[in-house]
């Protein structure tokens, strides 16, 4: 996947397009994400011990990874993603707006 946690991201389709926020979880195998303040539904919750007085939650609900575009930390912009092999050997993302490695 081309996202990871911490990443700062821009809804670019549903019901919450135009909203930014943190990655909280990546889901690859789903090809999901979890992001902080997005796509809140209810949960019901029964009391619990963890929960004693139960009540109905809202939770941040997994989102398709296609739906999101990574926002560069130096420009400020929702930007596709490049890959490029570094001097090191190690492979970085490369913001494909400014140029700027994103790792």
């Amino acid at each position: 996947m081309r996202i990871k946690k911490g990443d700062t991201v821009l809804v670019t389709t549903g019901k919450d397009a135009g909203k930014k926020g943190k990655v909280l979880r990546v889901i690859p195998d789903k090809n999901r994400v979890v992001i902080e303040g997005v796509n809140r539904v209810k949960k019901h919750q029964k009391p619990s011990r963890a929960i004693p007085q139960g009540g109905i939650l809202k939770i941040e609900s997994p989102l398709n990874a296609t739906n999101v575009m990574l926002v560069c930390s130096r420009c400020n912009k929702p930007t596709r993603i490049a890959h490029k092999l570094m001097e090191n050997g190690e492979k970085a993302r490369i913001c494909k707006q400014c140029g700027e490695a994103l790792d």
